[in-house]
């Protein structure tokens, strides 16, 4: 059974940092990109970062560009997602996608709040 599980989101102030992880399990992790995505209420669900298979190559949208770190652990079969100087705009869920060629699986998500 395939299984993207996301923890370590939380409430946050503004400036402060999370680390999110994704374990994976049910598939061969290390033939997957792993992607980490969010959404905003009453908004689209947007991509946040990317990392290659074996973790080679990473891309970030503009907008965490400096600030959020994805990294990977292909032993543990896990993603994680450094997040630091959180502004409040960083608010939403967190879901974790796992993608290659043929297949693409979703977490449940975790959410992540910053607010003084």
């Amino acid at each position: 059974q395939v299984q993207l599980v996301e923890s370590g989101g939380g409430l946050v102030q503004p400036g402060g940092s999370l680390r999110l992880s994704c374990a994976a399990s049910g598939f061969t992790f290390s033939n997957y990109a792993m992607r980490w995505y969010r959404q905003a209420p009453g908004k689209e669900r947007e991509l946040v970062a990317t990392i290659t298979s074996a973790g080679g190559s990473t891309n970030y949208a503009d907008s965490v560009k400096g600030r959020f770190t994805i990294s990977r652990d292909n032993v543990k079969n896990t993603v994680y997602l450094q997040m630091n100087s959180l502004k409040p705009e960083d608010t939403g869920v967190y879901y974790c996608n796992a993608q290659n060629r043929y297949f693409q699986y979703w977490g449940q998500g975790t959410q992540v709040t910053v607010a003084s």
